[in-house]
């Protein structure tokens, strides 16, 4: 008896739907609905509530919307306008899966941005004691630029982290492949603080909104790549809704956390009578 081969195809790696996804999910939704209007205020207050989680705030050091600080400090709201550009220019540039970190002419060229990040915030941190020496006066259009520098760094190596994370089959393509590709979101940077110093309203208000949903969005990122991990969920995914209940879960353990730092920073402040 002849025996025909069959062609073997290999288990499709993709998580099943199964009960428990959907209860996840499920509570997942609950808590990013109910912390989102347990907040008060309108989107400018809930905004307000997510610098107040990871920056210190101080309104000399911030830009102003009218007489209103922005969410941020200047340094923070630009790390993650940069964020947020840089992940839009990657997928823009096609690089939705990338898994490469940069370059190394790039990544070179990325450690320095952090350093020089770095080095603005120690000077900057100097001058809040008097009579500390520092090398030079700090100023916020110094602050929100090495911020951004910051913000590109960082998204450009979480964003390959992440892909290699999540998917079965991650796109062996780099985040940035060369300098010209560093040169153009330096361009975007550029423009971005052009917008801030515009001291036009309704600028800078959306700016604001966007740079606390980079914070948003960067606690996302990092969370639900160990969500993956806890869940032994990593490296199966092969398309976008098979992420949607390990996104959720790491949005909604993003809320729980600024709401736990703010309730936390509220309750030393008063307590202590210190501004945390």
């Amino acid at each position: 008896m002849t025996v025909t081969p069959t062609s073997w195809q290999p288990p499709d790696p993709s998580p099943p739907d199964t009960r428990r996804d959907w209860l996840l999910l499920a509570l997942a939704l609950i808590a990013i609905i109910g912390i989102t209007l347990l907040a008060p205020g309108g989107l400018l207050d809930k905004a307000d509530k997510v610098g107040y989680a990871v920056c210190h705030r101080i309104t000399i050091r911030s830009f102003l919307i009218g007489e209103r600080q922005m969410p941020l400090c200047a340094r923070c709201t630009g790390q993650y306008l940069g964020a947020v550009a840089g992940l839009l220019y990657l997928l823009l540039r096609g690089r939705a899966r990338a898994s490469e970190l940069p370059s190394p002419s790039v990544l070179t060229v990325l450690l320095l941005f952090l350093g020089i990040w770095a080095f603005d915030g120690v000077n900057s941190y100097l001058t809040l004691f008097p009579g500390m020496p520092h090398l030079y006066e700090p100023h916020n259009i110094l602050r929100v630029s090495t911020g951004l520098l910051q913000g590109f760094a960082v998204v450009s190596l979480v964003w390959p982290v992440f892909n290699l994370t999540a998917w079965a089959q991650p796109d062996p393509q780099r985040s940035l492949d060369h300098v010209g590709e560093l040169a153009s979101l330096v361009g975007i940077g550029a423009l971005l603080v052009l917008a801030l110093q515009s001291e036009v309203e309704a600028i800078l208000l959306p700016l604001a909104i966007v740079s606390s949903l980079g914070t948003v969005l960067m606690l996302t990122l990092v969370l639900t790549v160990m969500v993956l991990l806890v869940l032994r969920r990593a490296n199966r995914a092969t398309r976008w809704r098979h992420l949607l209940m390990p996104l959720a879960a790491g949005l909604a353990t993003s809320l729980t956390l600024i709401a736990l730092i703010d309730s936390a920073r509220a309750s030393l402040t008063r307590a202590l009578g210190l501004p945390f």
